[in-house]
């Protein structure tokens, strides 16, 4: 199940059901997908990863070690993932509003079609990915999900 938080007056047609459809098998649990501002998820990178600049998307699985509940600050590749909580919640996808439709543009498509791939993308670290380190194995499974989608274009690949 997908629930979508979004800013009032945002569209974000079918964006739930739309990643429901396409997430991987082993996608079980609920996932909370929040559009916010710029400047709150600056806020959460820079608390959670050191960063401190609005990021495109974060991801905060369900089963966090108690401490980064908490606020204290820890390592997202330390993080365990893939694993629902023990109320079946998987975890938060976090897109950064202003940076999402700005991606859009310099893309040449929608703020709904970027906000597909962001949830998808972010969908794909709570259950454990990490395009930066896997050889290659989240990139393809973006990519056959994107398909399956209508997406032509994902991420890892801007990168």
């Amino acid at each position: 199940m997908v629930d979508v938080v979004k800013p009032r007056g945002m569209r974000a047609p079918e964006l739930a059901s739309w990643l429901a459809s396409i997430a991987p098998s082993r996608a079980r649990g609920t996932v909370t997908v929040a559009i916010v501002s710029d400047a709150r998820v600056r806020a959460l990178n820079r608390q959670y990863r050191r960063k401190d600049k609005a990021t495109d998307v974060l991801s905060f699985p369900a089963s966090a070690p108690s401490a980064l509940r908490r606020g204290t600050p820890a390592s997202a590749s330390r993080l365990p993932r893939g694993r629902p909580d023990e109320r079946g919640y998987l975890g938060d996808v976090v897109i950064a509003a202003g940076v999402a439709a700005r991606q859009a543009h310099d893309a040449g498509h929608t703020l709904a079609a970027e906000l597909r791939v962001l949830a998808l993308h972010g969908l794909l670290h709570l259950l454990g990915y990490d395009h930066e380190r896997d050889d290659g194995r989240m990139a393809r499974l973006e990519r056959r999900l994107r398909r399956r989608g209508g997406l032509e274009e994902g991420l890892i690949e801007r990168a």
